[in-house]
């Protein structure tokens, strides 16, 4: 059979050499006597993919990408070199069939009203992809999915407009929208849609062109008599990718540009979006939440059983106290905790929770003295905060000796950051430990490394991949053995909220993990990583309050000394306002090339403001600000404004 059209199959690759080389092999067997072409465009991947594969396939043309420009652009770099009648858009984390292509260019041939088709995508278990033919998302249909409507009632109509499972999918039909990872279009329709939408990152593209090809009168189709293999994801698994709020910010992109009369539409998006992300945050912070309800709950117990003690009744208050002092207490003791680094700060502590309750203890005392009303009796509140330490500390007791019951026979699941001798000598150690308990997942690289493994040791990819190899694999430790490592990166990881039950260590000898794990189980801190002050929540609401009073007070009654300055300094408003809406701080880092520092944030006045930046070293700024991280609090940000307004004033 020899076919006149030529298809041209587009695929974009980003750290999945693996998947791409079985993918180009399937291609090549489907493709027979279809006469076809093979475009690879090249995301910048770290590990080596297009080196590795242009030797197995020196037919294929391979387009290698300076930045990773996302899915949507880099297809369209691919489209501009096609010269296929039919393009085929196809994930490099696919397997194809041997009569995908037949199949699909017959049915297109048959069809001159379809202008993209899309085939049935499997799971590599071969369940059923739900995304492969799906509705628009009109705000009726997006509503349903983000509120879960879809799932509870998966074969209405109504409800499951979305992802159509109300459909069967065994057979053919016209459909919405068809999946990204295998687009199969009439190249005239490439032309009239200008191809992808650039606007969107990654995901979103496919519902978008799909969209507007409907606009032009072209029609989608569903074709369920071939099927490919499709493993999810597997690109952003590994690589620093938000996936969730990419595509979260493509729906909001999607709803602004098709259905931007709707404002209910974007009502419920944004609903749904704030959900979904309150939904996330409590999973990733469930113990430390749990732990703010139990002590929450102790604590006005104890104050109900402090005041039937004194009173001989749990609400012997006026009625007028109820529920406010509920609610204070609660507050008090919240912010206290906080305060001390007892929430949100590594493994939860007597000793901290104890200095937390004194801070209670005083501040509630105080507020009696500043409002006489609630000064029923003093002596409630002694008895209330003595309960609440004694069983806040049993609770801690319970809480530490489930997590060692719960670890002790459980393995621990160790990444490394590193390929240096260091790195093998400690892998070696830890695999020859007989009381470690510990497996190594694999080894992380600073660089793209030429070799797949290490001491035999798989290289899962670079540093960037770390968020997501977490979580893929549930690691419990990761060990940094490689110098080059700055302290802001690592600082960047590890004040990061979804990592809190993820153990970091800097360590160049085994012997220095081991007395880490130790003083780390006891003190609950951990003595290899630096400990900066700009990673701890505490300090950054402090600041976060300091920095919006300090806006607001520059935007009011220090407005006249604002447009004086404004004279000879013309960004400082809009510095100001950056200031006020979190992105900049009063008082913060110096920006060196024009880089947002990676920890922490850039300031209107630095450290390095207080001597000349022009005549200091990168490395010296960079140092600076090292230092204000680690030390950061706000007696030395007033020194360091003072220092700043002194040198202004005698011109040093």
């Amino acid at each position: 059979m020899n076919l006149k059209s030529v298809i041209s199959v587009i695929i974009v690759n980003y750290n999945v050499k693996d998947y791409l080389l079985q993918c180009l092999r399937s291609i090549e067997k489907a493709s027979g006597a279809i006469n076809s072409e093979i475009i690879v465009v090249d995301n910048n991947s770290g590990d080596g993919s297009v080196q590795f594969l242009k030797t197995l396939f020196p037919a294929v043309k391979f387009i290698s990408l300076e930045h990773n420009i996302g899915f949507g652009r880099a297809n369209n770099i691919g489209i501009a070199e096609a010269t296929g009648d039919y393009v085929l858009i196809l994930n490099p984390d696919t397997i194809i069939q041997d009569d995908t292509l037949k199949v699909m260019f017959n049915y297109m041939e048959g069809h001159k009203e379809v202008g993209i088709s899309g085939c049935k995508v499997l799971n590599p278990d071969g369940s059923f992809q739900l995304a492969c033919r799906r509705g628009f998302p009109t705000p009726w249909a997006s509503f349903s999915k983000l509120f879960g409507l879809q799932t509870l009632f998966p074969k209405s109509k109504l409800f499951a407009r979305y992802n159509q499972t109300f459909r069967n999918p065994d057979e053919t039909y016209l459909i919405d929208s068809v999946i990204g990872a295998f687009m199969f279009f009439r190249k005239e329709v490439l032309e009239q849609t200008c191809g992808f939408d650039p606007d969107f990152f990654m995901y979103g593209e496919d519902l978008d062109i799909c969209y507007r090809a409907s606009k032009l009168g072209w029609k989608t189709a569903y074709i369920h008599t071939t099927s490919i293999i499709h493993y999810k994801g597997e690109s952003t698994k590994r690589s620093s990718i938000n996936e969730v709020r990419h595509f979260y910010n493509a729906m909001e992109i999607f709803a602004s540009k098709h259905y931007s009369g709707s404002y209910f539409f974007h009502l419920f998006l944004r609903l749904g979006i704030l959900l979904r992300s309150f939904l996330a945050y409590i999973n990733k912070n469930f113990k430390t939440i749990l732990l703010v309800l139990i002590d929450a709950i102790i604590i006005n117990s104890s104050l109900l059983i402090a005041t039937k003690i004194r009173f001989n009744e749990f609400f012997n208050f006026p009625a007028y106290a109820y529920p406010t002092v509920f609610i204070v207490i609660t507050l008090v003791m919240f912010a206290s905790m906080i305060s001390v680094g007892e929430y949100f700060e590594g493994k939860p502590a007597v000793r901290k929770s104890f200095f937390g309750l004194l801070v209670s203890f005083f501040l509630l005392s105080s507020l009696t003295y500043f409002f006489n009303q609630y000064a029923f009796s003093r002596g409630i509140i002694l008895m209330t905060i003595g309960f609440t330490i004694i069983l806040t500390s049993i609770a801690r007791g319970i809480f530490s000796l489930f997590e060692n019951t719960k670890g002790k026979d459980s393995l621990k699941k160790i990444a490394v950051i590193g390929t240096n001798d260091q790195a093998v000598n400690i892998c070696r150690e830890i695999q020859n430990s007989e009381t470690m308990n510990a497996d190594i997942v694999g080894i992380l690289s600073l660089e793209p490394y030429n070799s797949e493994k290490l001491n035999g040791i798989p290289i899962m990819g670079t540093f960037d991949y770390l968020p997501k190899f977490i979580e893929e694999y549930k690691i419990n430790e990761i060990i940094i053995t490689d110098p080059a490592i700055s302290a802001n990166e690592v600082i960047r990881f590890t004040a990061d909220r979804a990592f809190t039950n993820v153990r970091f260590h800097v360590a160049q000898e085994y012997e220095e993990l081991i007395a880490a794990r130790i003083i780390n189980d006891i003190t609950g801190i951990e003595p290899t990583i630096p400990n900066y002050n700009i990673a701890k929540l505490r300090f950054r609401i402090v600041k976060r309050i300091a920095d919006i009073i300090i806006s607001i007070l520059s935007f009011t009654l220090g407005l006249p000394i604002i447009i004086k300055i404004s004279r000879n300094n013309p960004a400082i408003f809009s510095k100001l306002w950056f200031v006020l809406m979190g992105s900049y701080s009063f008082i913060g880092l110096y920006e060196t090339d024009g880089k947002k520092p990676e920890a922490g944030k850039p300031g209107i006045i630095t450290l390095a403001d207080v001597s000349r930046p022009e005549r200091l070293t990168p490395q010296s700024i960079n140092n600076l600000n090292a230092y204000y991280n680690r030390h950061f609090n706000l007696s030395l940000d007033l020194d360091i404004f003072f220092k700043f307004i002194f040198r202004k004033k005698s011109g040093n």
